[in-house]
């Protein structure tokens, strides 16, 4: 006979099995809402806004090239308002200009750069020992980038951990700025990122950063970094390969950031493009799929670009002539321990 607790160890099971099926249900029938959704407001969007030309507005609208233009934003930034609308910046790939003006790329990053201040604040305005609500959320954003800079840096890290911070949650929330629907759509909004004029901003700062406290921590020294003319101590070969090594040093330092601006825009601006194109090419089930992915992206190259300014400056802070002399030092160890070995040969033969 089957025992009473038995037989309700079976029923529990049963219970169990049977909600883990509804659930399952519910799970996939809230898919097909979304998935059904997506796709009716991709529809109700074309049939009240068709897509346009943006070259010629009024005119018919062909597939697929008309529905990619009308989605797609070019490199070079609108502007919005001109101190001198009669000048006129000089054409040509090469050419230089100076033009006082306001884009809607700067706009955005004016808007975003405001937000950021508004909820720090709020969150500081009144601090308690004991956080709640929105203090809560920044205290805690605030110490998971701490401990990520740290575990990157160690103790040294510490003191650059502000710098770190706002570079990152700047970029990030202009990085995200694109993809808000209203950001990208009018022509006074823009994602500040996707302007190469913005990350040639970002980079210069950071350069300028990270070049600061390699001579704040160094003084005149750090430029032993690129010159070090102190390996004409052990001859003159052992000089010219230094001093050639240091130069090749110098020239990347200046790729730094060129690096960090190319990287940035090159990213944002083609994961806007390839979002606009599918956007135009297909149902909104794909074009959500993309969205999620820029969403973990553009998380990525902010997290990219702090990480290297951070780096960059650790690098810019460390002794480098210590370190030639502790090489120094171990040379002589090596010399040291070879002499003491040829001079005790001699004496075992003996």
């Amino acid at each position: 006979m089957t025992s009473e607790p038995q037989v309700q160890d079976d029923t529990s099971i049963d219970e169990a099995a049977a909600k883990e099926k509804a659930a399952g249900r519910r799970k996939f029938r809230l898919l097909g809402i979304v998935i059904v959704s997506a796709v009716l407001l991709n529809i109700g969007a074309f049939i009240l806004f068709p897509p346009f030309d943006p070259s010629a507005p009024s005119g018919p609208c062909a597939y697929p090239v008309c529905f990619i233009n009308g989605n797609l934003e070019f490199p070079p930034p609108t502007v919005v308002w001109k101190a001198d609308p009669s000048t006129s910046l000089p054409s040509g790939s090469l050419s230089v200009g100076f033009d006082v003006s306001i884009t809607n790329t700067l706009v955005t990053m004016w808007i975003v750069e405001a937000l950021i201040l508004l909820v720090a604040i709020l969150a500081t305005r009144r601090m308690k020992d004991i956080p709640h609500g929105i203090q809560n959320l920044v205290e805690w954003a605030f110490e998971m980038l701490r401990d990520f800079a740290i575990s990157n840096g160690g103790a040294a890290a510490v003191r650059h951990v502000p710098i770190f911070a706002a570079f990152f949650l700047l970029i990030l929330f202009c990085n995200w700025s694109g993809l808000v629907p209203p950001v990208g759509k009018v022509d006074f909004l823009r994602a500040p990122t996707s302007d190469v004029n913005v990350t040639i901003g970002l980079a210069l700062v950071a350069f300028g950063y990270f070049e600061l406290q390699g001579f704040r921590g160094n003084g005149l020294g750090y430029l032993s970094k690129f010159f070090p003319v102190y390996e004409f101590r052990h001859g003159v070969g052992a000089g010219l390969l230094a001093m050639f090594v240091g130069l090749v040093e110098l020239m990347l330092e200046f790729v730094k950031p060129v690096t960090l601006a190319m990287r940035l825009f090159g990213n944002i601006y083609g994961g806007e493009v390839a979002l606009a194109v599918m956007t135009a090419l297909t149902l909104a089930v794909v074009p959500v799929a993309i969205f999620s992915l820029e969403v973990m992206l553009n998380f990525v190259q902010a997290l990219i670009f702090s990480t290297l300014t951070l780096m960059f400056t650790l690098v810019a802070i460390e002794s480098h002539h210590e370190e030639g002399e502790l090489g120094e030092e171990g040379v002589e160890a090596v010399e040291d321990v070879a002499v003491a070995r040829h001079g005790a040969a001699p004496s075992a033969a003996a």
